[in-house]
């Protein structure tokens, strides 16, 4: 089955018969819907649409194969090279699957640092990669600054810092202090919600969710653009208590 849209993504990019706007493409123009389709496969999912994830899933291929199709026209790699890649990967990394038994689940982040020492890497934050959402790659960075003993012992320290990074944000002088100052205080936010084991992306997914069910739900009322903020803020209020 994948055979067939390998063939459709050649015919897609063939220089005399193919599509112009896929011909035109390039890794940096589709980097970006590569992002979207991954999200759009993890909105599926949050919605336990099964219908909706398989079409997703689907999306998420095609830039997978969109990307290995311009990788073998360049004489990088074809999708088979992706394939046997990832495959090799998995089971070097689950030795105590595919190996002599021996070790766990555990040994997984040990592996993972030892491939980055293998590649060169000279720092324990080497290999997050800059295209992650900022507040996901906030706390890849901290779990890996975590993992030299760059961390706080528990919860408490990481919430006094959020303090301390509201209180320079107040006394920011101008606005380009203010924004380095805000960037600090959502670090520091990020990692006070680690400490409590709690996923700052999910967490910010569900934020988004529940306030747009309810402001859709007070966008509803009629006359809404008309009234004025107080009433709005009621009618936010009522719905709030509606759902307990």
């Amino acid at each position: 089955m994948v055979d067939r849209l390998v063939t459709i993504m050649a015919r897609l990019r063939d220089p005399v018969s193919g599509c112009p706007w896929d011909l035109e493409q390039d890794f940096a123009s589709i980097a970006p819907y590569t992002i979207e389709e991954a999200h759009e496969v993890a909105d599926a999912i949050a919605r336990g649409d099964m219908a909706d994830l398989k079409d997703e899933l689907g999306d998420l291929l095609l830039q997978v194969v969109f990307h290995a199709r311009m990788a073998e026209e360049a004489g990088h790699f074809a999708l088979a090279d992706v394939i046997a890649s990832i495959s090799d990967k998995m089971e070097r990394r689950h030795p105590h699957i595919f190996g002599d038994g021996s070790g766990g689940p555990e040994q997984w982040e040990a592996i993972k640092a030892a491939e980055r020492d293998a590649k060169g890497a000279a720092s324990a934050l080497d290999g997050v990669a800059l295209g992650l959402p900022a507040l996901m790659r906030a706390e890849k960075l901290q779990k890996r600054a975590a993992r030299t003993g760059f961390d706080w012992p528990d919860a408490e320290g990481a919430r006094a810092k959020i303090d301390e990074e509201l209180a320079e944000v107040a006394t920011a002088p101008d606005a380009a202090a203010r924004e380095e100052e805000i960037g600090d205080l959502l670090f520091a936010v990020v990692n006070w919600v680690r400490k409590l084991g709690i996923d700052p992306e999910a967490a910010l997914r569900g934020a988004n969710a529940k306030f747009e069910r309810r402001f859709r739900a007070i966008e509803a009322t009629d006359r809404f653009a008309t009234l004025d903020l107080a009433a709005k803020d009621a009618l936010w209020a009522k719905v709030k208590a509606t759902e307990g």
